[in-house]
């Protein structure tokens, strides 16, 4: 039987303590520190060579799909009631409220060294200490708006405007793709400076701190952020009936991206998941 991830404004006392516990519980068996390893590992931009399976690539929908799913597995092998919420960034816009509340997530880090000191993630805490990283900070770092460089969190505008491309994905299928809903959705663009900051992307430097870069899932903001990115990916495809994944087929031997992207039914590392099976979920889990 389908389970429901709802909106972490909705969420009880009750429930918020108990999606705040499961994490907790995951950080402490050390198998929080396990998934933050998986997403540095796979954190492969245009420029680096190999297999892009996670980012500035088709698959960075399915993959990061994929990646959810196993998380709140483990969430729910400690508590079978607890679902990842999603962060609607378009609606809950300010510094105070869900999920910056000091019962879920806590709020911003101080001006000095950008150390979160609220909620139950704050290091003077001790059950959140940094140990998979790109940096050595051992405490948790956030930095709303990016003060020294200002950016504001996008807009229902902003996101109306990738669900309204009707194609999933196009050549040269990386970050310079400027037709198809997964960059626009994913949100690399031209330029330097907020500009190249869009969608999900922009969430990321607008919080910012941990959730800039490969070690982003140090703050359990990313699940909740890639919650409501998914659900977005199920939007599309309500508004696009019969659109589909692309690239359908792997690409040939005469295109500079061959080996580089993973096609419709090749699966994507770590898993032997494909991205055709990611693509129906209804089974699994619905939005509220």
């Amino acid at each position: 039987m389908a389970y429901t991830r709802r909106d972490v404004s909705t969420l009880t006392r009750a429930e918020r303590r108990r999606f705040v516990g499961a994490l907790l519980a995951l950080k402490r068996r050390g198998e929080y520190d396990a998934f933050v390893r998986t997403h540095i590992d796979h954190y492969v931009s245009d420029g680096e060579e190999g297999l892009r399976a996670a980012h500035m690539t088709p698959s960075f929908l399915p993959w990061h799909r994929t990646y959810l799913l196993e998380f709140e597995k483990a969430l729910r092998r400690v508590d079978a009631s607890v679902t990842v919420p999603y962060w609607d960034w378009t609606r809950d816009r300010t510094t105070s409220s869900a999920p910056w509340t000091a019962d879920l997530l806590g709020g911003n880090g101080r001006r000095s060294d950008q150390r979160v000191t609220t909620g139950p993630f704050a290091h003077a805490t001790g059950d959140w200490t940094i140990r998979e990283s790109v940096t050595d900070v051992e405490y948790l770092t956030r930095d709303f708006g990016h003060p020294r460089r200002p950016v504001d969190l996008p807009t229902r505008g902003d996101l109306d405007a990738a669900l309204d491309d009707p194609v999933y994905d196009s050549a040269p299928w990386d970050s310079t793709s400027r037709e198809g809903f997964r960059n626009k959705l994913e949100g690399w663009g031209a330029g330097r400076g907020a500009a190249s900051w869009r969608t999900h992307n922009r969430v990321h430097r607008w919080v910012g701190g941990h959730m800039v870069g490969g070690g982003s899932v140090n703050d359990p903001v990313f699940w909740l952020h890639h919650a409501f990115v998914d659900l977005q990916w199920t939007r599309w495809q309500r508004r696009h009936p019969g659109a589909r994944y692309l690239p359908a087929r792997p690409l040939g031997p005469t295109d500079p991206q061959e080996g580089r992207v993973v096609a419709r039914h090749e699966p994507m590392p770590p898993w032997e998941v494909t991205p055709a099976r990611m693509e129906d979920v209804a089974e699994i889990y619905r939005y509220a």
